[in-house]
């Protein structure tokens, strides 16, 4: 089995402090993540002046005057982003950003040369955006809270239509490309989708696993999930299922201030998801079902043969009164047991032996 790429989202939690963030990449690494996740935007490009604050945020930090407002304070700017770059690459973990703004697209693509792209659900509508991330050729992974099955596939057409390298570009053409192999094939090497509930943190009732199944069977794309649920157990749980990438909020403190600390993971809980994680992954194994060489040296003392229940003399009959079954399975397997019955015997066999003519 691939292994699951598990993907520890600091996001803002670093509450625009980089020497924050220094501390949240310490504590990927000892978690033993593959990657860490920032979020990279200018306010200024992202968001109004006066757009509202989401509950969650308004339940985590209390009423600020705006979501601008509230970002604006937890901002890094493009040279802290190299600085956290050059200082992952010498930790030896994937830095990612996921970019709010086309101008931080091409600073996290050009400049910092990431090799994936991670989408947002919030925009998974960003059509202009999907397409202009897409044409720069780089792997995507796609967040999908909020969305339908519909604007999911809406979104991987403009991203396959960004990858076909067509200039101009229209709803219509989108779809219309979508449906070409071409299309599939593009996708198939460069998109990834993850399953994500926008709500922090996420009910349990609301996490909705079983989604990635019906996702797998929709998009024929590899599908992980970006969990906001609290603990460790749906993730886990996720790679049961099969996912193919886990993200995870954490955090140095939930208490701390700020929208995303009180449905993240501590570093504690991010290591022991990591460690579970890697246990459960081990533990699946293949599809086909066989025995293991592991199991083969206890067949013959856990299965049965045909046993004589009594002394039988060469001759006789075998017979429901002198036939049974049991332990070990060093002679014929009970499947044979009717077809023994009615036949004779080529030998003497004594009580408790086992048959093996």
């Amino acid at each position: 089995m691939k292994k699951v790429f598990i993907i520890a989202e600091a996001g803002v939690n670093h509450n625009g402090s980089l020497k924050l963030a220094y501390k949240l990449v310490d504590a990927a690494v000892e978690a033993q993540a593959d990657a860490i996740k920032f979020q990279t935007f200018k306010t200024e490009k992202l968001v109004t002046k006066t757009a509202k604050q989401a509950d969650y945020q308004k339940k985590n930090i209390g009423e600020v005057s705006s979501q601008f407002d509230m970002l604006k304070k937890l901002e890094l700017s493009y040279h802290d982003f190299k600085q956290l770059k050059q200082y992952c690459d010498e930790k030896d973990i994937i830095f990612l950003s996921t970019p709010f703004d086309l101008e931080s697209v091409y600073f996290l693509i050009h400049e910092l040369e990431l090799p994936v792209m991670k989408v947002p659900s919030g925009e998974i509508t960003n059509a202009p955006y999907l397409y202009e991330i897409a044409k720069q050729g780089i792997r995507v992974i796609l967040s999908t809270g909020m969305a339908t099955m519909e604007e999911i596939h809406l979104a991987l057409a403009f991203l396959a239509y960004g990858y076909s390298g067509n200039s101009s570009i229209s709803l219509k053409e989108a779809k219309s490309f979508y449906e070409t192999k071409e299309a599939k094939t593009l996708l198939r090497n460069k998109v990834s989708i993850l399953h994500c509930t926008t709500e922090y943190p996420t009910p349990v009732e609301d996490v909705n696993l079983n989604v990635v199944d019906g996702m797998k069977k929709e998009f024929n794309l590899p599908i992980g999930l970006s969990d906001h649920s609290e603990g460790i157990l749906i993730p886990i749980a996720a790679v049961a299922k099969g996912v193919s990438i886990i993200e995870k909020h954490f955090t140095l403190d939930k208490t701390l201030p700020g929208p995303d600390h009180v449905a993240s993971l501590e570093p504690a809980q991010l290591k022991e998801m990591v460690q579970s994680i890697r246990v459960i992954e081990s533990s699946l194994g293949e599809e086909k079902k066989k025995p293991l060489k592991r199991e083969l040296k206890n067949k013959e003392v856990a299965r049965k043969s045909l046993v004589a229940a009594k002394s039988i003399k060469a001759g006789d009959m075998f017979t429901k009164e002198n036939l049974t079954i049991k332990r070990p399975g060093t002679g014929i397997a009970p499947y044979h047991y009717w077809n023994y019955l009615g036949e004779k015997s080529d030998k003497d066999y004594e009580e408790d032996e086992v048959i093996n003519d």
